[in-house]
């Protein structure tokens, strides 16, 4: 079996990163990450949740910002589910969680994802390609010095030209990464060092409780959906566990092999 113990996997990419419940709190940037929330799949198809969409989501939202208090709240694309419209209720519920943040004094950034064509103008705010997070509360490393990490969707690799000023570290979403362990499946990260263009990368899960997500078991043969993605081989799987944690989080993040050791030590 596994060793699940935090490290366990070897050197670890994102030692800053505080994993919660498909969320990641970078304390270098003091930033809460969620990908893939999806809003309005739950109005557009047959699937539902017992609370209700918004519901879930704000609270769920609220819960991560009572624990990390973070200064920015970053939605790594695909904040709205259907490409050709955002409804009123969609709306709705995006306004909420944005209220949200507010009242606990983050600021919410949203990054466009492919299901995002509609959003830019049905939203008040900024819809960026990316994100540029550097610095923060100086907590981890060099204050002068700070780590660029980029967030993005990760459907589309960032502009060729980014090569000859590479990020540090990239976060992005569009995977859906599942993880199945003794027939459960389990949302999970991915997490490499140096896997693309040299810059870490962090898979996150979806947000949105609604998508049954992509299992990642036989990634090395199959590929996942993103360009970011050079090296399934490499990137190591990360799953939150609650009740094995502490107050920060570092003891619920089950660290497991490369996914290229994965089958052959599970």
């Amino acid at each position: 079996m596994t060793d699940r113990r935090p490290g366990a996997a070897g050197p670890t990419a994102f030692a800053d990163a505080a994993f919660a419940e498909r969320a990641v709190y970078l304390r270098a940037h003091d930033a809460l990450v969620v990908a893939d929330l999806h809003v309005g799949r739950g109005e557009a198809s047959a699937v539902s949740l017992p609370l209700g969409e918004r519901r879930d989501l704000v609270d769920r939202l609220d819960a991560l910002l009572d624990r990390f208090d973070p200064g920015t709240v970053v939605v790594a694309g695909d904040a709205v589910h259907t490409f050709d419209r955002v409804t009123d209720r969609a709306r709705g519920t995006l306004n909420a969680l944005r209220d949200r943040c507010e009242a606990s004094g983050a600021t919410l950034e949203l990054v466009a994802g492919n299901h995002d064509a509609a959003l830019a103008d049905a939203w008040d705010g900024p819809v960026s390609e990316e994100l540029v997070l550097t610095g923060g509360d100086g907590s981890d490393g060099d204050p002068a010095d700070p780590q660029r990490t980029v967030v993005r969707h990760g459907h589309e690799a960032p502009a060729a030209d980014r090569a000859s000023t590479p990020a540090d570290r990239y976060v992005i979403g569009h995977v859906h990464p599942t993880i199945e362990i003794e027939g459960d499946r389990r949302p999970c990260f991915l997490s490499g060092a140096g896997t693309y263009r040299g810059a870490d990368l962090l898979v996150l899960p979806a947000f949105t409780r609604l998508a049954a997500g992509v299992p990642v078991n036989d990634a090395v043969r199959t590929g996942l959906d993103s360009p970011l993605v050079t090296d399934a081989a490499a990137l190591a799987p990360v799953v939150y566990d609650p009740d094995a944690g502490d107050a920060d989080g570092a003891a619920s993040a089950l660290r497991f092999p490369p996914l290229g050791e994965f089958d052959r030590l599970l």
